[in-house]
């Protein structure tokens, strides 16, 4: 009887657009690059048994944040007005670099335009915060992860042979993607693209924070 009144209440405010989601603002490279870096991604889970590796899609993250269903219309407008405004951006990878003890990612050599698109981003945070516990995580130094979340072997063994190895690729992110997914579902799925357009865009200041 319990869970019946739940999932009642569970639809009941899916309906009505209380549903939270997990959304991630990224970069997507290109396939050819994608699948290089796949590659990389596969032979780290092989080696190493990390299942972060194995089913990570490869992307450079901009925003991560939780918000509810019925703020997605809101934050899509305001990423298209963004986008609108910015330049395609040239971004170019090279080798590997690590957060001790837990991550290691191939290296962004071309960060300041991916910075500065943060940046426009930023004054309406207030927008992609869902409460004072959930509050958007905004990547101030772009990377594009191989793997996370490893334990400390997986790192000290990992790193010992990436800090050696080498790894080039670029690609023009001519666009950013807004991923989305319920909270604890898997994958992500696609909510919005934004195309770069280098247009100039006129945003009141006011509305930034609507």
């Amino acid at each position: 009887m319990k869970k019946a009144i739940a999932q009642k209440h569970a639809l009941f405010a899916e309906k009505a657009g209380y549903t939270q989601n997990e959304y991630l603002l990224i970069l997507n490279p290109h396939e050819e690059l994608r699948n290089k870096i796949k590659a990389v991604k596969d032979e780290f889970y092989d080696k190493y048994k990390a299942p972060n590796a194995r089913w990570g899609k490869p992307h450079i993250t901009l925003v991560k944040f939780a918000q509810l269903e019925m703020m997605e219309e809101r934050i899509i407008n305001r990423l298209k007005t963004v986008a609108m405004g910015y330049h395609p951006i040239k971004v170019e990878l090279k080798d590997f670099g690590s957060y001790p003890s837990h991550t290691i990612y191939i290296d962004v050599t071309t960060k300041e335009p991916i910075k500065n698109l943060v940046k426009e981003i930023k004054p309406w945070q207030k927008m992609l915060k869902l409460n004072d516990d959930n509050k958007p995580h905004f990547i101030d130094e772009p990377h594009l992860t191989v793997s996370r979340q490893l334990k400390p072997w997986q790192y000290e063994e990992a790193w010992k042979e990436y800090s050696q190895k080498s790894f080039t690729g670029r690609f023009i992110a001519d666009s950013m993607l807004l991923l989305k997914r319920h909270r604890g579902d898997m994958p992500y799925q696609i909510a919005g693209r934004f195309e770069f357009q280098n247009l100039p865009v006129n945003t009141k200041q006011g509305d930034l924070f609507v």
